[in-house]
């Protein structure tokens, strides 16, 4: 389950957060976006060394 998903930007400082699925969102110098809100994580980098992962999640057991 995905409570949070978010990433921060090396370059401009930015940290970006998708709420809802298919809000993209970009930082502002373009560098890096994140997609997906609380359905899946999809990231969008010139480089992932440039992006510092924030998303928060919860693995949860769904065994009977």
């Amino acid at each position: 389950m995905i409570i949070r998903n978010a990433i921060k930007c090396k370059i401009c400082g930015d940290i970006i957060e998708s709420f809802f699925v298919h809000d993209y969102k970009v930082c502002s110098c373009g560098a890096c976006a994140v997609d997906g809100g609380h359905e899946y994580l999809r990231r969008s980098a010139k480089s992932f060394d440039d992006i510092i992962e924030l998303s928060e999640i919860i693995t949860v057991n769904s065994s009977n």
